[in-house]
């Protein structure tokens, strides 16, 4: 039944170079780089080069959080760019009942919450911590704003001088968000009472596609999760049944992306040289794990499943497991989570719920 569903909607080769010849495991980082630059020149846009220097500053510990269980920290992750030094706020929860916990990064949203408050509206601390995790907490719009409509005004866009003029490749505010969360990780591999070589990277909706776009291009981090994403995250585009290209255009929001994004509006939506499974690919053979809801019609669930079952030959192709899957579409309440590569479908529409960090827990405790 899904060789039928694939072959109906005719992906683009995922471990085929581009010469038509087939990807083998010797070949595969020249693969890598064939899908990333298509990535890079389509839909995201190229990202800078690491700076040379990153620093964090713990400015305000609080040692008995969460029942005595945890501390609580705010950090100041700091680089230098050329137009000076950008810092941008975070906040680490650390349980203490484990040495060296592994880390889990949450790039998140304020949802109106005080920019002096650690942005934890609707993440379940206490279980993640209870889990013998530590949470990174990351507001984007600390990063740069999302006022949408080219507002490149503030935050890192400024300090890299982003403007409404920008080039064809250059990068948009999804490229800006998975730049803060890479220097996060820089900050997080320099301290020794955290297992930050195990940093999982999460986000949800818009968020997802910057977790995405974060593990495909950061090799460092362990495993991403990816919550709602759809288009222009985990849902593959080509006759897809989610949002469109000329959706982002309608609401403003193409400014996520480069500005050739905007070349495939219109009829030219399923002939991308590029699509999604490419993103997810490129995660591999680390730890991926895709959720989505089945009443989210905008995200496409059917497509966010599609594509990460195709993706999935990514990590067969280097002797992991991929996706393992019953010949059939799921039904909510699946969890997938035998493979390196996870997906879970539950009940109701777009949000972050608790189901899904239970389902994400889940997975990642199964690969301790």
């Amino acid at each position: 039944m899904l060789k039928e569903i694939l072959k109906e909607r005719d992906l683009l080769p995922v471990v085929t170079m581009n010469d038509g010849t087939p990807a083998t495991p010797e070949t595969w980082e020249q693969r890598r780089t064939e899908m990333r630059e298509a990535l890079e020149i389509y839909s995201y846009g190229h990202t800078l080069p690491k700076p040379t220097r990153v620093w964090g500053e713990v400015v305000a510990k609080e040692e008995v959080a969460y029942a005595n269980k945890a501390t609580q920290e705010k950090l100041a992750i700091s680089f230098e760019t050329e137009r000076g030094v950008f810092t941008f706020p975070c906040w680490l929860f650390r349980p203490k009942k484990v040495e060296k916990p592994r880390v889990i990064l949450n790039i998140h949203f304020r949802y109106g919450m005080p920019t002096d408050m650690p942005p934890i509206h609707r993440v379940p601390v206490e279980d993640i911590l209870d889990n013998g995790y530590a949470l990174l907490s990351l507001a984007y719009s600390d990063v740069v704003n999302d006022r949408l409509h080219g507002d490149y005004s503030d935050g890192l866009a400024a300090y890299f001088g982003v403007t409404t003029d920008r080039g064809p490749e250059e990068w948009g505010k999804i490229g800006l968000w998975a730049y803060a969360c890479s220097r996060t990780l820089d900050y997080l591999l320099t301290r020794d009472d955290l297992d930050a070589e195990h940093t999982t990277v999460v986000g949800h909706s818009r968020l997802g596609k910057t977790a995405l776009w974060t593990g495909a291009q950061d090799e460092r981090f362990w495993c991403t999760i990816s919550n709602n994403s759809g288009y222009g995250g985990a849902a593959t585009s080509k006759h897809g049944n989610g949002e469109r290209v000329t959706d982002f255009l309608y609401h403003g929001s193409w400014d996520w992306y480069c500005e050739n994004f905007k070349l495939f509006a219109g009829d030219k939506e399923d002939f991308k040289p590029y699509d999604q499974a490419w993103l997810l690919a490129l995660v591999a053979p680390r730890y991926l794990c895709v959720g989505s809801a089945i009443e989210d019609h905008c995200a496409d669930p059917e497509s966010e499943f599609l594509t990460t079952l195709w993706a999935s030959q990514a990590w067969e192709l280097l002797g992991e497991t991929g996706l393992v899957t019953p010949d059939r579409l799921p039904v909510p309440g699946d969890q997938l989570f035998e493979g390196k590569v996870g997906y879970h479908l539950r009940a109701g529409s777009h949000f972050f719920a608790c189901e899904d960090w239970r389902a994400y827990l889940r997975f990642l405790n199964s690969k301790k």
